[in-house]
């Protein structure tokens, strides 16, 4: 186990004063926030209470976070023999002591800790659980010496864990972080994150670890100075190895959308390539031709390989016409459902790219650029939620986030990926 002298000064500030009830660290990744819970507080938490009445707990938004985040971590640094893995009745072995470990995004993950007693419980990305779940953990902590430790991103300043750490009645020592609260942080990675996220709600919350809402342009960096992002082909100088086309399916009020982008080997870069607009009610025969037109047009422009088409998967029937579509014309092209993460994931990849300058558009794209710099948060959400009234081209957001979302983890690296 790590000495006390082995970690940085705000750690050291958080074994000393986090002794209360609730013990609840947020803020910036990478701050080292969750690398003491593994290292040190749970494991010394897990062991003052062996042999006392109650259960121990690990509550993450699911069972595979838990694994990913917390227990795969900790078995590396202290081994399978002290940390085992989740077994079917959903408990692991840690340090001698039987601990379930349960997910907390679901209303209905509180049938499992309904009525029992909890003498220690981890809170993994807290800010991400169901809130009806943690009401129900509140009245479970019920024994003088029980415990709870947690750790979550901001989020928004009315966000219950927000509101609850700030409630004067609760026995909580709440400790903020900042990136640069990590001094063992590679200089070279801090630059980088700083300048992905400048500008943005994002860096507000990840790099200085402030509750702050998200308010204003969705990409601010690119509606600030759409020019710097344009490039040509010759200019650019780079093969495109990789093409992909979103689709998005319009309805009475929305247009349908299909947008192209090109990937550089190694996905270095994302470049969108053209994007092509339908307003209006359509009959699906015309959307099939209009995109069996698009496929031809961006393969003869740009293509070296086939095209994978990532589609609105709402719209299984539209997604089985244009399949028909594509082996009646022999388009070089697949067809899948697109990945759909939530917009807040697909906004925060974007401006990650678009902070390393590794996001540009090929010249001539009016519809993206207009689409980029009109796209909002919704101010009257207390929620992360981009502005859907009309008056902005989300339309066009969601095809172009549909093409460039299943390469998310390379284009940025899966270790820097998730917050």
């Amino acid at each position: 186990m790590a000495t006390f002298n082995d970690f940085t000064p705000k750690q050291r500030e958080f074994i000393r004063n986090g002794t209360h009830r609730w013990n609840i660290k947020s803020g910036a990744t990478r701050s080292g926030k969750t690398y003491l819970d593994r290292v040190y507080t749970i494991p010394m938490a897990i062991r003052e209470r062996i042999g006392r009445e109650g259960l121990s707990i690990i509550l993450g938004v699911t069972k595979s976070t838990i694994e990913r985040n917390v227990l795969m971590p900790m078995r590396e640094f202290y081994t399978e023999t002290l940390v085992g893995k989740i077994s079917s009745d959903n408990t692991c072995r840690l340090f001698g002591e039987t601990v379930y470990c349960l997910g907390a995004e679901k209303v209905s993950q509180q049938s499992k800790i309904r009525g029992a007693s909890f003498k220690y419980v981890y809170g993994d990305e807290m800010a991400e659980w169901n809130p009806e779940v943690f009401n129900l953990l509140k009245s479970r902590l019920d024994q003088k010496y029980s415990r709870f430790d947690g750790t979550c991103n901001p989020k928004g300043p009315n966000h219950w864990v927000k509101k609850f750490i700030d409630d004067p009645n609760v026995d909580v020592y709440y400790q903020p972080y900042t990136i640069f609260d990590n001094p063992y942080l590679d200089e070279g990675v801090v630059k980088s994150l700083c300048a992905e996220y400048q500008g943005t709600v994002d860096g507000q919350r990840l790099i200085w670890g402030r509750w702050v809402a998200a308010e204003g342009s969705c990409f601010p960096t690119f509606a600030e100075n759409p020019a710097s992002f344009r490039t040509t082909l010759e200019k650019f100088n780079r093969p495109l190895t990789t093409i992909t086309i979103g689709v998005d399916f319009g309805g009475n009020k929305s247009a349908s959308v299909f947008v192209a982008t090109g990937f550089t080997p190694n996905f270095t870069y994302a470049v969108p390539l053209r994007a092509h607009r339908i307003t209006g009610i359509i009959t699906p025969q015309k959307l099939e031709e209009e995109f069996a037109e698009f496929v031809t047009e961006i393969y003869t422009d740009f293509g070296r390989r086939g095209i994978t088409v990532y589609a609105d998967s709402a719209e299984q029937t539209l997604i089985a016409g244009l399949r028909q579509k594509a082996i009646r014309n022999s388009l070089p092209c697949v067809i899948r459902n697109a990945y759909k993460t939530p917009i807040i994931e697909r906004i925060r990849l974007i401006n990650r790219l678009m902070g390393r300058r590794r996001f540009l558009i090929l010249t001539g794209n009016e519809i993206l650029e207009r689409a980029l710099s009109e796209a909002v948060y919704n101010p009257k959400s207390e929620t992360d939620e981009r502005l859907d009234d009309g008056t902005s081209d989300i339309d066009t957001c969601d095809a172009l986030e549909y093409s460039i979302e299943p390469f998310g983890k390379l284009l940025i690296g899966a270790s820097l990926y998730e917050a």
